[in-house]
């Protein structure tokens, strides 16, 4: 039994948004969940060589369509990357019905995440490296934090405000670093997430890592071979209890912790050293025994190594492994943004009372007795979620997101 501590400062979930290759907003993400339907098939806008032979979790819109949604079509220097990163943000914020005061409020920060943020266009990005001369529109589009700045202007923030780049924890990082801001009393609100599109940066980077499948990705199966790359945003509006007051609370960010295992710039410690920690910090800090978790949202990526040894971590953590399951197997691998993405699914499934079965499973895991959710479950009291996210470099993020009573 862990010891309790007392926690100051409860810290809520007032308002989500989320674009992926399940939907363009929160609700047909939530119907492709609960009806079991992925959004991993093939590439129809990202050219690649491998788009026809390779699965991807790509947004059914086209940079036209979107800018069109977003009413920016005479607009210049929106990449896919910023596209994203607005359409998810207004649907939170819309959510969470701040007003353009709060916004612009220096008690309100922004936390977003990226691993390719501009780099989506990498042809682009070649040809203006090469030139002379003036340019594309994109020439200020290319950074990491180019998306930040974008939402920054738009919609006029002028607190803290903050681009975190640690690969596939990301978003993770973004939500515990918002949750601390307001817990230490910096901010009142701290809007996070994160965003990445499909480039050919990051596939031919992951090609060259022979990580990627050539099937839609089956995480926790004996028989898989590798991730599919996705696309996505998700942001969260996060609020102290004062400010929250008589909103819709979502959930509160109970507990978070993060490690670095330091072990393999792109592979995890084979003893799942930096797993364990941040499982066991996220459960200690939100002064929970490990079996108050009802459910976990994995990182499950579907590679040979993340699945084992993040297995092998949760076995280490629990008597019992509660049920889990990999969501990547709807989204496919959607890198900065996996951490918000996850976030929000796990938020779903305390709000509805279910889990999402993973997909694609046909063989058990050889060494372990457990497995993940193969059945969609409805009718589940979930009140405490684990939600992992992963990264290059053995940058782990747990985060434990609580049912609101």
């Amino acid at each position: 039994m862990q010891k309790k501590r007392e926690v100051k400062g409860k810290v809520y979930v007032t308002g989500i948004g989320i674009i992926s290759a399940l939907g363009t907003n929160v609700k047909e993400n939530h119907d492709s969940l609960a009806g079991g339907n992925a959004g991993i098939g093939k590439a129809v806008y990202f050219e690649s060589q491998y788009a026809s032979n390779l699965p991807f979790g790509e947004v059914k819109l086209n940079n036209s369509q979107l800018k069109k949604l977003l009413k920016l079509e005479n607009q210049p220097g929106y990449t896919r990357t910023c596209l994203l990163a607005i359409k998810a943000f207004e649907e939170a914020v819309q959510d969470a019905r701040l007003t353009n005061d709060e916004l612009s409020s220096f008690d309100t920060a922004l936390i977003s995440a990226s691993t390719v943020g501009g780099m989506c266009l990498t042809d682009t990005l070649y040809e203006d490296a090469k030139s002379e001369t003036g340019g594309s529109e994109y020439l200020e589009a290319y950074g990491s934090s180019a998306h930040t700045l974008k939402l920054v202007e738009k919609f006029c923030i002028n607190g803290f405000t903050n681009t975190i780049n640690t690969a596939c924890s990301s978003s993770a990082n973004a939500i515990m670093m918002g949750a601390r801001l307001i817990k230490s009393g910096r901010a009142k609100r701290v809007i996070i997430g994160g965003v990445d599109a499909l480039a050919k940066y990051t596939v031919n980077g992951f090609n060259a890592l022979k990580i990627l499948s050539d099937f839609p990705c089956k995480p926790f199966d004996e028989n898989r071979n590798g991730l599919n790359l996705g696309e996505a945003a998700a942001y969260l509006v996060l609020e102290s209890e004062e400010a929250a007051g008589s909103k819709k609370k979502y959930a509160e960010v109970a507990g978070y912790g993060n490690s670095n295992d330091a072990h393999h710039p792109s592979a995890m410690s084979d003893e799942a050293v930096g797993a364990v920690i941040c499982m066991t910090e996220a459960i200690t800090s939100a002064g929970i025994d490990t079996s108050e978790i009802d459910y976990i949202n994995t990182h499950g990526t579907g590679t040979p190594n993340n699945d084992t040894v993040e297995l092998l971590g949760m076995t280490k953590i629990f008597d019992k492994v509660p049920p889990f399951n990999s969501t990547k197997s709807y989204t496919g691998h959607t890198l900065g943004a996996s951490g918000a993405v996850e976030a929000i699914f796990s938020i779903l499934s305390i709000q509805h009372s279910e889990i999402y079965p993973s997909l694609h499973i046909e063989t058990k895991m050889e060494g372990f007795e457990v497995s993940p959710v193969t059945k969609f479950q409805s009718g589940v009291d979930i009140r405490y979620v684990l939600s992992n996210s992963f990264g290059f470099g053995g940058n782990c993020t747990s985060l434990v997101l609580g049912k609101v009573v």
